[in-house]
């Protein structure tokens, strides 16, 4: 089978039900541990607030991965959905930083 240039070929399958679940109980447990973290007493701030940072970089990644599908895109369209998260995180430091905001 060939294909002509700028055809568009789909040459994997999409996650199923049980995939999306699975996903949907894991970001469950991620924001869970963000909220336990926000509650936790006797931590250090910077501590928190770069925990939460993580803990939520991580749901990014794995919502944009696969409720957008951007695993089985092209790595141009990852590279802007990782560029805009970078952009984003050093805005908000740079922010806290500026006003002595948790840092």
């Amino acid at each position: 089978m060939s294909h002509q240039p700028g055809e568009s070929v789909i040459d994997h399958a999409h996650p199923g039900a049980s995939t999306y679940i699975k996903l949907a109980v894991v970001l469950g447990i991620i924001t869970m541990a963000e909220v336990i973290t926000y509650y936790l007493t006797g931590l250090s701030v910077y501590l928190i607030v770069t925990a939460l940072i993580i803990l939520s970089a991580l749901k990014f990644i794995f919502v944009v991965s696969y409720y957008m599908h951007l695993k089985y895109d092209a790595r141009l369209l990852t590279g802007i959905f990782v560029w805009g998260l970078f952009v984003a995180t050093s805005i908000i430091l740079a922010m806290m930083l500026l006003y002595h905001a948790y840092l």
